[in-house]
């Protein structure tokens, strides 16, 4: 357990904790939020003694350890499992089974044990760092973006490794299914402080919206007052006979500790510009294949045609062609065989994890987004920046020095001031926090065209694509269905099985293949109604959540109206929904660990075998 007491943390001018306090319970799984510059990494920072508060004191438990994912390390092992095994302590050096284990829940093979730890590519590089980490046992894992250049199959992985250690977690990522799949807690960052419940995302937000109502109506009553003892002592202190009470007013309005008006902070702004077109079909793919070598295919015979207002989504692990596909349908690359059509009024753009490298470093933000459609307005063009959050200044800033992320955003610029029907989205949410993610998620759902996107967020996945393109084990294959028909029918599990078959001698024989297969069968059909109820439950959620939005906006117009007739109907009604919402969390979080209990069950077996 650590705790929190009264931390200030200022940098230059610019105020980033305001007596800041928080408890850390024993075995809280707890979800980090908060807008990017809001502190997170500077909370982690002081955790671990790399930053001093200004005041305030972090008390820490003697002999508590404390783990943190390091996102840049230097290699001096010549082998995968010798470098994985340095972070074994003493008394374990000769456990190397514990590294071996580990390094293959993240992706690695047996075969890359004896590789070279530099051999890898950056995001491997991270998993490696990952592994060092998950080593040493920790009571305390603080992991800042650990779901960063991780694939599905080593996200879930991760998810249940997360949900089964035994210690705390501060978790810090832009996932927001990752977060709430794993995390008991979830605290925010909001005005310098922290604000923390026991829930998820949604709840938190929730809650956090019905904060800031109720202080905005208190910062009303506050600001009323203050003007009325403003007018009084003005009115009073001049006048013999009342300066005596005009200065106790005086007093009063001194000892009252001012409320400070609510800070919204921006979030960026999607609204894709549709290019209207007859066409039904918007792409044809034929045939497709493509590789470096005739020897070496990439994906092969790959067809399938998307329809104006549908979504495709590009699935698998990494290195396996996800961008390269992409790439290939965009004209970037040329296949090896087959044809990709489209109707001459289809437009398309672009947004590729490479393309970042076509910004000139000369110009502005504001060039580069009007670069993309030379017709629009400098107006529209200043709006188009201020929704990316490159407003005032900050939208003639030269390319050079922006950020990473920044850099992003000015690419999605770009593509919001074209006029297009179709849109090619390699990895869009990197870089992007929460509530952007969500911004752009229902931007995607309310594009009128059609979209093929490459990307690891199962959220995402499951709100967004019809159909998917599977790359799994050697080559790629069209899925006609969407991400939770997939998990149902087909499931990431057999990769995994197939893995851990090639490094583990005990899963060779028929008989452990067989059982492994049953076992499979026996999960997937005890899953199966849960994840049927859970999906209906978090529809339902999400149902009388919308209503009970537009009965709390009800609700402030008829308190501004003074109707109290429709307040006292307007309230019962929101009192109702609000109960509605809580029950339904606490039956899906039932449910839930219904589901977590049986997947855990069955994943214990299937590896024992």
């Amino acid at each position: 357990m650590i705790q929190l007491q009264n931390i200030f943390k200022n940098f230059a001018s610019q105020e980033l904790f305001k007596n800041l306090n928080f408890k850390l319970n024993a075995g809280n799984r707890t979800g980090l939020v908060g807008r990017n510059g809001s502190g997170k990494s500077t909370l982690f920072k002081m955790i671990l003694g790399e930053e001093i508060p200004d005041s305030g004191e972090i008390i820490i438990p003697k002999n508590y350890k404390i783990g943190t994912l390091k996102q840049h390390l230097t290699f001096s092992e010549s082998t995968l499992r010798e470098e994985a095994a340095l972070a074994l302590e003493e008394e374990m050096k000769y456990d190397v089974y514990r590294v071996e284990k580990i390094l293959f829940g993240l992706g690695f093979s047996g075969e890359d044990l004896e590789k070279d730890p530099l051999s890898f590519s950056g995001g491997y590089q991270i998993r490696i760092n990952l592994a060092k980490l998950l080593v040493t046992e920790p009571n305390l894992l603080l992991l800042d973006e650990p779901t960063n250049y991780l694939d599905i199959v080593s996200l879930r992985w991760l998810k249940n490794f997360l949900r089964a250690f035994e210690g705390e977690v501060i978790l810090i990522t832009h996932n927001r299914d990752f977060m709430d799949s794993v995390c008991t807690h979830t605290m925010g960052i909001v005005r310098k402080n922290i604000e923390m419940i026991q829930g998820n995302t949604h709840k938190f937000y929730e809650q956090l919206a019905l904060n800031d109502e109720h202080y905005a109506k208190q910062k009303i009553a506050q600001d009323k007052k203050v003007k009325e003892l403003e007018e009084f002592i003005a009115k009073n202190k001049a006048r013999a006979s009342t300066a005596a009470l005009a200065q106790s007013k005086v007093k009063q309005l001194e000892k009252m500790e001012l409320m400070e008006d609510l800070a919204f902070d921006s979030s960026l702004a999607f609204d894709f510009n549709f290019k209207e077109s007859p066409a039904k079909v918007m792409l044809e793919v034929e045939d497709l294949s493509f590789g470096y070598t005739q020897e070496n295919l990439l994906f092969q015979d790959i067809s399938f045609s998307i329809k104006r207002g549908e979504c495709i989504g590009i699935i698998g692990k990494n290195g396996k062609g996800k961008s390269t596909l992409l790439n290939t349908l965009a004209g970037e690359l040329k296949q090896l065989s087959g044809s990709v059509s489209s109707h001459p009024s289809v437009e398309f753009a672009h947004f590729g994890q490479t393309n970042i490298a076509r910004l000139h470093p000369n110009a502005t933000v504001i060039d580069e987004i009007h670069s993309a459609n030379v017709k629009l307005s400098t107006q529209v063009i200043r709006s188009i920046a201020g929704a990316m959050m490159f407003s005032g200044d900050a939208a003639d800033k030269k390319v050079s020095l922006l950020s990473g992320g920044e850099k992003s955003r000015v690419m999605l610029g770009q593509i919001l001031a074209r006029e297009v029907n179709l849109l090619f989205l390699d990895e869009p949410t990197n870089h992007l926090d929460m509530e952007s993610i969500e911004a752009l998620t229902e931007a995607i759902q309310n594009f009128e065209g059609a979209v093929i996107i490459v990307t690891h967020s199962e959220e995402m996945l499951r709100r967004v694509c019809d159909r998917l393109i599977i790359f799994a084990r050697d080559g790629a294959e069209y899925f006609d269905g969407g991400y939770d028909d997939f998990l149902s029918k087909i499931g990431w599990e057999e990769d995994e099985v197939e893995e851990k078959v090639k490094v583990a001698p005990k899963s060779t024989s028929k008989e452990s293949k067989k059982r492994r297969a049953e076992l499979v069968r026996e999960r997937n059909k005890l899953t199966s109604p849960l994840k049927k109820k859970v999906e209906k439950l978090e529809n339902k959620i999400m149902e009388v959540e919308e209503s009970l939005t537009g009965h709390h906006e009800e609700l402030i117009e008829a308190s501004n109206a003074g109707d109290s007739a429709s307040l006292m109907e307007l309230s019962k009604i929101v009192s109702k929904e609000e109960s509605e919402v809580e029950e339904l969390f606490e039956e899906l979080e039932v449910e839930q660990n219904k589901l977590d209990e049986i997947v855990f069950e069955y994943e214990e077996k299937i590896e024992a075998l």
